[in-house]
């Protein structure tokens, strides 16, 4: 799926992303510097994960959050200058984030794949509803609009996720062990070798083919745990048409991170 994630490369020193002062924060395992990219200064978050192979940057889809991996202690020591050496790419990122789309009423978004728009209401089967015309109505005072629109995405992402999940494990005969529904920024999907499957809830935003495409990718993966002939023949078993699906995240997959509930910094 879609990964941010940089292999290391050897590092470099440039002008651009110099220190710019003493550390924002420091606690064991994590701390934050701000550098200097492109004129403007980038807070970067360096965290220690022993899970991980190598220093790895990433920029967050939507909130431009940057961020270094480190798998050490003595890695973490260095990251900063890894990310320093890294600018170009995280400017080439950051240019890429697109505008955010806060949930007020009178925003248009897509709600599996259909474009809708939020709505003020009175009242109806909840604080959020389709109305005949399948927009979002969302009652209550108005502060409280892009919340309770974000908590019925969620929602609906999770009962939609939960229900496609084991109709697809069904037919593979097997079944996961747990369902999660998070904000993920670097996968639409994961599968644990503990049977344990995660999703991003913004997948309620995608098309039905899209959406029907991840699940089988991540069902799949209970069965086969990688990605050789036997899983991908899996994956078809369950949605014969993979391409259509992979061609529309790689275009479209990063505009579904710019709907937030807060205004973004």
């Amino acid at each position: 799926m879609w990964d941010l994630a940089r292999r290391a490369k050897d590092l470099v020193s440039c002008s651009e992303g110099k220190l710019m002062r003493k550390p924002l924060a420091s606690r064991r395992g994590s701390k934050r510097e701000l550098l200097r990219i492109e004129g403007r200064a980038v807070e970067v978050t360096m965290r220690l994960n022993p899970r991980a192979r190598r220093l790895i940057v990433k920029v967050h889809p939507s909130t431009g959050e940057v961020t270094v991996v480190a798998p050490s202690q003595r890695a973490l020591d260095r990251a900063l200058d890894f990310a320093r050496g890294e600018t170009p790419w995280i400017a080439r990122q950051l240019a890429r984030i697109p505008q955010p789309i806060r949930l007020v009423p009178g925003a248009r978004i897509p709600f599996q794949g259909i474009e809708r728009t939020v709505l003020r209401g009175e009242r109806g089967n909840g604080p959020v509803w389709q109305d005949e015309a399948g927009n979002l109505r969302v009652s209550g005072r108005e502060e409280f609009v892009p919340r309770r629109v974000l908590d019925f995405l969620k929602r609906e992402a999770r009962k939609a996720l939960e229900v496609r999940s084991r109709e697809y494990a069904l037919l593979l005969g097997t079944k996961p062990s747990h369902i999660a529904v998070r904000d993920t920024a670097s996968r639409w999907g994961s599968c644990s070798a503990s049977r344990s499957i995660s999703y991003s809830w913004r997948l309620i935003l995608a098309p039905a083919f899209v959406f029907d495409y991840v699940v089988a990718h991540e069902v799949a993966h209970l069965r086969e745990l990688n990605h050789g002939p036997r899983f991908w023949k899996l994956v078809r078993s369950l949605v014969p048409d993979i391409d259509a699906p992979q061609v529309w995240l790689r275009k479209n997959g990063a505009a579904l991170h710019r709907y937030a509930a807060r205004k973004q910094a």
